[in-house]
């Protein structure tokens, strides 16, 4: 038998298909316009004012929104360098851009309702839409755990500093959903102990630490990708990459240390 015909055993990024599959697709189609009408509703709070800020605002439609749709485009690039299984991580991306849509959707009912969409068990309508979102903050928990896991398990793909990159995000990210899960369980809490008002109020010290730990998925992975087109070195680009993690990581200490003093 001929060297040419034994098979070829390509390595991970040669292993993806060229051009998007269809849940990437589908997960690109439907953050863009999660960010579009997050744009949209910025533009309904400038036309028709109100607070900004409250537990009744257009604040949440918007940066729910934008955020999503951001997380969920972040999310399906960066994992596209996470060694999972191909039908694995296409159900875990559906679903996950399922979840989003449905959580960001019941932020908005509520929102054009004129009533609190977290934490608002006053009727049981507002109960089933407040449980509803809780149950989807679960979800991405448990979604997100697994490309984490996986991200650790094998070193992921990718140019010079991405594996760092993708493991820091990842990790940082954690962080936000333990905040956003901490945020829930306590205004759970107050909520059921009849101390609705401030469960409300509960959640702004904690607000910068999530806020801080969001994105980091997507910033240092897009650092690392971006620095892939230079002509520096791998091992100044990884430097480069270490030191982006160490300043997130210390921001996140910092939003941590105030969260502890004033939460």
């Amino acid at each position: 038998m001929g060297a040419s015909t034994l098979p070829v055993q390509p390595s991970a990024p040669a292993a993806r298909a060229p051009g998007m599959r269809p849940a990437e697709r589908l997960c690109h189609a439907t953050g863009l316009l999660l960010i579009l009408s997050g744009l949209v509703h910025l533009v309904v709070f400038a036309v028709e004012g109100g607070p900004w800020d409250g537990p009744v605002s257009w604040r949440k439609p918007v940066t729910f929104r934008l955020s999503f749709g951001v997380t969920l485009i972040a999310v399906t690039w960066v994992t596209s360098y996470v060694r999972v299984g191909p039908r694995l991580r296409a159900v875990l991306l559906v679903v996950f851009a399922v979840d989003r849509v449905v959580e960001v959707g019941g932020i908005t009912l509520q929102a054009w309702r004129r009533v609190p969409s977290h934490l608002n068990m006053e009727m049981p309508f507002d109960t089933a839409v407040s449980m509803t979102l809780a149950v989807g903050g679960g979800v991405l928990v448990v979604l997100l755990t697994v490309f984490a896991i996986a991200s650790f398990r094998h070193r992921p793909s990718g140019p010079a500093g991405m594996a760092l990159a993708v493991r820091s995000g990842f990790a940082v990210l954690l962080v936000a959903l333990a905040c956003g899960a901490a945020m829930i369980a306590r205004g759970v809490v107050l909520t059921r102990t009849g101390h609705q008002a401030a469960a409300y109020h509960s959640t702004p010290p904690l607000k910068p630490l999530h806020g801080v730990s969001l994105h980091a998925v997507l910033v240092l992975p897009v650092l690392a990708w971006l620095l892939s087109r230079t002509s520096w070195s791998e091992s100044a680009r990884r430097r480069i990459v270490a030191m982006a993690a160490g300043c997130h990581a210390a921001a996140v200490i910092g939003a941590g240390a105030w969260a502890g003093l004033t939460y």
